[in-house]
């Protein structure tokens, strides 16, 4: 039994080719495709930290299709370097951005793109008003 496709990621297209042509794709050939930094990261091979979370999400697609998992579960990982691969499409995976677990679904639009350019980390600066937890130096305020 094979993972179902949503009607809307049927339509899409990765350079021309569709998601059920790049999940077939063996790894050098798909390599071909990506963008030049992602092409050289992947021809020089996968790190420990990399292997381990392919073989986890690896093994979780092959529970699924087993049937043994209804629903896949999130795989939480603190690897932000590895590209997304056509057999990560349908998972969540929850990518570590230096406080938290961030859960980043995982969809064909992200192929060639790397795990951690979905789990910022750092946030957007929001001061207060003056006075209040700003700098020192706004503490005094003219007050006309």
């Amino acid at each position: 039994m094979a993972m179902e496709i949503p009607p809307e990621w049927k339509k899409f297209r990765y350079r021309g080719r569709s998601l059920e042509e790049l999940m077939e794709m063996p790894l050098d050939e798909l390599v071909q495709l990506l963008p030049s930094r992602q092409r050289r990261s992947l021809l020089r091979g996968f790190t420990p930290a990399q292997k381990k979370l392919l073989l986890k999400i690896r093994k979780v697609k092959k529970r699924m299709q087993e049937g043994k998992l209804k629903r896949p579960p999130v795989i939480r990982t603190h690897v932000r370097d590895l590209v997304i691969l056509p057999e990560m499409v349908g998972l969540t995976i929850a990518v570590y951005n230096g406080k938290e677990f961030v859960p980043v679904r995982i969809v064909p639009a992200m192929i060639g793109h790397y795990l951690g350019e979905f789990s910022h980390t750092t946030k957007i600066v929001q001061h207060g008003e003056p006075g209040l937890k700003a700098t020192r130096s706004s503490l005094h305020v003219a007050s006309k």
